[in-house]
């Protein structure tokens, strides 16, 4: 063959089928290793790092969280991986139905190919079908933004929709609250860095609270103020740890020991310079990213200016942010440093700690989600639930439309295309059932996954739809149809649109493939 005879004979080509089939294997096995976490009976998975010492473990069923974890060599797979890490980074939320939509699509396609369908009819029977359902989709969505309080409970049901599925679903209704208030905060901003969460092992789930303000998990220096009101803070990443001589691998000739002292005299005089510096801008407040030393720390004890040392450099950056002071690294020019502002700086115990809070900041949006668990394994999948939720807060802020959740919107999307079949001609028609059949495959894996009957349950909801009640899906806590609009469960627009969007693209993308070429790995030259 032509390709071969091009290619260096450690290259692998797949034509064909076979690279069909290669490739759909990859993405459906990505899809079916995912599927057990979707909807609120969802079941979690561990994963456990081979490479790292410790062996780390995390438990979590947040998709994008197990995919970026697991390393795929079937480049179909990574594809899914990277659409569940965009869907993950656009709206927070809908990870695992954009991986598991894109694999059903997969699996449909696969059967059509079989019957001998062309990939390119396939791929116009599902751009008509997307289109119509981005219709059912708008039509659908309800906005309330022009009236708070509706606003805000069409907030408090997405929020607790999105937490339902994860660890913290005993105490999705504390959480929502947390969430919600945490980001109406931001005024619309949409700015993240603004809501800080701090994990702190003990107490349980339900202890968790929002703090108003800045918390810092530092500590403050010996002898200095424990409280400062209308504090003017100074941030900066500077060296404040010279005041004794350190010699790395360099040679210094003296004639005696006061010859040493005097070299170490020379450097605690530039350190004392250095701090009088700091302490000319005026400032009862130091945050400094590097370490403080004994010596800087008791001039600026003597000067009654708070100093806190290795403040992390997530935390020097987001309270720089919070505090509206710019990070400083030289001192000579005080009327250029821009400085923070807050009312009340102070120390707090969280449980067995002692942290530093900063209140009524200049940013008045910042605020601290303080998280209280039984271990560290459960505070880090509840801040990976309450990131995801917090994402998409901002975003429906951003844009306000909603849409029922619990299978609702795939039950409405999948009939609006079978309508259209009928009156759709050639083998796209064929294109199109598959599209709304991988569409129903949604309520029937968040049915299986609740341990229900699907077959039944699915069934009633496709009748329900079709007796007109538009607003009908499964109510997970009873298996059995209901109102979603009575149960409060709702989604972002955003998100299911994206999630139709991505999920199409990425499918159609696959299916485009008729040759994997695995390319040699360049010869290195003999030297």
């Amino acid at each position: 063959m032509a390709t071969e005879a091009v290619l260096n004979e450690q290259a692998q080509v797949d034509k064909g089928d076979n690279a069909r089939l290669s490739s759909f294997v990859g993405a459906i096995a990505i899809a079916d290793l995912v599927k057990t976490t979707l909807g609120p009976k969802g079941m979690d998975k561990i994963l456990q790092s081979m490479g790292s010492r410790d062996g780390s473990v995390s438990v979590t069923n947040d998709g994008a969280t197990i995919l970026r974890a697991i390393h795929v060599d079937n480049a179909a797979a990574k594809v899914l991986v990277d659409i569940a890490k965009t869907q993950d980074d656009e709206v927070g939320d809908g990870t695992t139905s954009v991986t598991v939509l894109c694999g059903e699509l997969l699996r449909e396609a696969e059967q059509l190919v079989n019957a001998r369908l062309h990939p390119q009819t396939i791929i116009q029977g599902w751009r008509l079908a997307t289109a119509i359902a981005r219709k059912v989709l708008v039509e659908a969505a309800e906005d309330n933004a022009a009236d708070a309080a509706a606003f805000r409970a069409d907030l408090m049901n997405i929020a607790r929709t999105t937490l339902s599925s994860k660890l913290v679903t005993h105490e999705k209704h504390h959480f929502a609250e947390l969430a919600v208030d945490a980001v109406l905060r931001l005024k619309g901003s949409g700015n993240l860095d603004y809501i800080q969460i701090i994990k702190k092992p003990g107490g349980s789930l339900r202890e968790s609270y929002l703090e108003e303000g800045f918390i810092l998990d530092k500590k403050i220096g010996v002898g200095q103020p424990r409280r400062i009101e209308n504090a003017k803070i100074l941030v900066a990443n500077t060296s404040m740890d010279t005041d004794k001589i350190k010699i790395y691998g360099s040679r210094v000739r003296v004639d005696s020991m006061a010859k040493v002292a005097e070299i170490e005299e020379a450097e605690r005089e530039k350190m004392r310079k250095k701090c009088k510096n700091i302490i000319d801008h005026g400032v009862n407040v130091f945050v400094n990213r590097q370490l403080i030393y004994n010596f800087p720390e008791q001039i600026f004890a003597e000067a009654g200016v708070m100093a806190i040392e290795h403040a992390d450099f997530e935390g020097v950056e987001r309270l720089a942010a919070v505090t509206g002071a710019a990070i400083a690294s030289t001192f000579e020019h005080p009327e250029l440093a821009v400085l923070g502002e807050c009312k009340v700086i102070e120390e707090v115990m969280i449980g067995e700690d002692s942290l530093i809070r900063f209140s009524g900041c200049k940013a008045g949006e910042a605020c601290t989600i303080v998280l209280r668990g039984a271990s560290e394994h459960v505070l880090d999948e509840a801040e990976r639930s309450l990131h995801d939720a917090l994402c998409v807060l901002t975003q429906t802020i951003k844009e306000t439309r909603t849409v029922p959740g619990g299978g609702c919107m795939e039950v409405a999307m999948a009939q609006a295309i079978d309508a259209e079949v009928p009156s759709t001609a050639g083998k796209r028609a064929l294109a199109m059932e598959a599209y709304a059949r991988a569409l129903r495959q949604l309520p029937t894996i968040i049915a299986d996954n609740g341990g229900y009957d699907s077959s039944e349950l699915v069934t009633q909801l496709r009748a329900a739809h079709a007796a007109g009640q538009t607003t009908a899906g499964l109510d997970m806590y009873q298996g059995k149809i209901a109102d979603m609009n009575d149960l409060g469960v709702r989604e972002s627009y955003k998100s299911k649109l994206q999630v139709l969007v991505s999920a199409a693209e990425a499918a159609e993308m696959i299916l485009r493939v008729d040759d994997i070429i695995r390319a040699a790995p360049r010869q290195r030259g003999e030297h």
